[in-house]
């Protein structure tokens, strides 16, 4: 075939025209650079008035327990539309006897300052606390909390007049194991939440192992410990639960558990569930629809071991869409020298792990890493990282030339999804013996903020000062149909050529709850063009040409 000249000219001018067309778009759905620059976060713990100590019951004799720290919650108790700050403790172990007993901590946010309002709330349990979740139970419109412990885990009903009642013995959830993660998920889409609680290991302080390294007396690893089975409570919808731990097929495995998040991970309409568990492989429990059936599939699934076959000290947890294709990735935070596995959704019920190939995976083996999340600090609509750093062993440097006690933590920014880069931020880097993580807008002017707990030490809270003029979407459910906290929803938000999703969840990273509510960065969108809710019973709402720069409250139907 022959083409005369002005054929190839035109040809040529609609190449050009295609090219720029397809550059306008990239750059259309970017920020500008500077706020790619911009992430900067302020300590003001003191600022807000949050006087918490983390105890351990640290007596010398090394009891297993001791490091394993604890975790914290962002949730609004009081429906005042700003987030208060729950603190979980530790407790005295044998061998110290405190004249008053640790307790956690709930700080009602008051605008500017938390007000410690533990007692009148009667929220300050004295048992060896380790993690928290939240969820409304009972569909009353306030949200609940669960405390999980070394012994008894205690239900806060809240009262919706600012008190709490411990109801977890008449709930039937008061189960006094090793318990680490929580979550609360509607397994059986009936509209109400039901209970996953994580179990760690067999401890007994009577016959607490012993271990060395190099003739050094250290904590002993899991490994010197025997496995507990996690548990699944049923809601009755009547206060009540049902422990279906053996008819779900839960009781079978018999792991070392501390991080559990919940999230519908093969895009079939349900949420599944994933426990990170600690020197034995990580479970990945699919839900057969039906909510009493789920098929544990992590090793098929390519999540149960890291890429080398080995099983990891998986800590803590979670789950986003890192590169926006609409498909949650996993991301598990392991010990110094194990690297943080970072699992690529493939869209087939299988994962990649992708740790190395993000920039991630170098980066975590001089550190040991515990609580982690993906979240958008800059608002440029591309999800980033978070893992908060600390070692068990306060001697590691006698034992290993690059072990250090106190651990900076991390931020990672995402580069558009093709990889992760590690940002040194003042506040973020100060050395911290730290465990769990929670992240929201506490102040409300839409960034995320972040609280870390750290062990043995006061919490840090670390407000986002980035000086950028990006542009945000914060999204509160409120289910009548479905659990009233909408927990387990997903939220899809398309503007300006990028869509990005999002879950509610009870209970992630590790030992921690996050706030409720959903937050997109949006880059320089001045409205979002459409909005999808997909509620946890099926329903489907769809809202369009949203202003930016707001929380938009969705009541379902």
């Amino acid at each position: 075939m022959r083409y005369n000249k002005l054929t190839i000219w035109t040809i040529g001018l609609l190449l050009i025209a295609l090219i720029l067309h397809t550059v306008l778009q990239f750059l259309k759905a970017q920020p500008a650079s500077s706020q790619v620059d911009s992430v900067r976060f302020t300590d003001i713990t003191s600022e807000l008035g949050v006087e918490f100590h983390h105890e351990n019951g640290e007596s010398g004799e090394k009891y297993f327990i001791e490091p394993i720290g604890s975790g914290v919650a962002l949730f609004d108790f009081d429906n005042d539309n700003d987030l208060d700050l729950y603190l979980v403790n530790g407790s005295d172990l044998p061998g110290i006897i405190s004249p008053t007993l640790p307790t956690n901590r709930l700080y009602r946010n008051d605008g500017g300052t938390f007000t410690d309002i533990t007692a009148d709330a009667s929220v300050g349990d004295t048992g060896y606390g380790l993690g928290c979740c939240v969820g409304d139970y009972n569909n009353d419109g306030f949200t609940d909390l669960y405390v999980t412990s070394y012994g008894a885990n205690v239900l806060y009903r809240n009262n919706g007049d600012g008190t709490f009642t411990d109801v977890a013995e008449h709930a039937g959830v008061n189960s006094e194991q090793f318990s680490s993660g929580c979550a609360f998920v509607d397994i059986d889409i009936d509209g109400d939440l039901d209970l996953y609680v994580v179990n760690y290991v067999q401890f007994d302080p009577e016959t607490n192992p012993e271990c060395t390294r190099q003739g050094i007396r250290t904590y002993c690893t899991p490994e010197a410990l025997l496995g507990v089975s996690d548990l699944l409570y049923l809601n009755n919808s009547d206060g009540t639960f049902t422990d279906v731990s053996g008819k779900t097929g839960i009781s079978k495995a018999m792991g070392k558990g501390l991080g559990v998040v919940c999230g519908d991970m093969d895009n079939d309409g349900d949420v599944d569930i994933f426990v990170a568990n600690d020197t034995t492989p990580n479970l990945l429990y699919r839900n057969n629809q039906n909510g009493v059936e789920l098929t544990e599939d992590a090793l098929f699934a390519g999540v149960a071991l890291s890429e080398e076959g080995r099983a990891y000290s998986g800590m803590g947890a979670n789950l986003g869409d890192f590169d926006n294709d609409g498909h949650l990735d996993i991301v598990v935070t392991n010990f110094q020298d194990q690297t943080n596995s970072l699992y690529h959704n493939a869209q087939s019920d299988f994962f990649t792990e992708v740790s190395f190939a993000k920039g991630i995976g170098e980066k975590s083996l001089p550190y040991l890493a515990w609580g982690v999340d993906f979240v958008d600090f800059n608002n440029d609509g591309w999800l980033d990282l978070f893992i908060a750093n600390g070692h068990l062993d306060d001697n590691i440097a006698e034992i290993d030339p690059i072990g250090t006690y106190a651990q900076p933590n991390q931020l990672f920014l995402n580069n558009r999804g093709v990889d992760f880069s590690d940002v040194a931020d003042a506040a973020i880097a100060v050395p911290k013996v730290s465990r769990g993580t929670a992240f929201g807008d506490i102040d409300n002017d839409g960034d995320i903020d972040i609280v870390v707990s750290n062990l043995k030490d006061s919490p840090t809270v670390l407000r986002n000062d980035g000086d950028n003029a990006a542009r945000w979407l914060g999204v509160k459910l409120i289910g009548t149909h479905c659990n009233r906290d909408a927990i387990g929803a997903r939220v899809t938000v398309a503007a300006n050529g990028l869509t990005q999703i999002r879950e509610v969840k009870s209970g992630s990273g590790y030992l921690s709850q996050n706030d409720l509510r959903s937050h997109f960065g949006l880059g320089n969108a001045t409205s979002v063009d459409t909005l999808t809710v997909r509620w946890t019973c099926g329903k489907i709402q769809t809202f369009q040409d949203i202003e930016t720069n707001q929380v938009f409250v969705i009541s379902e139907n």
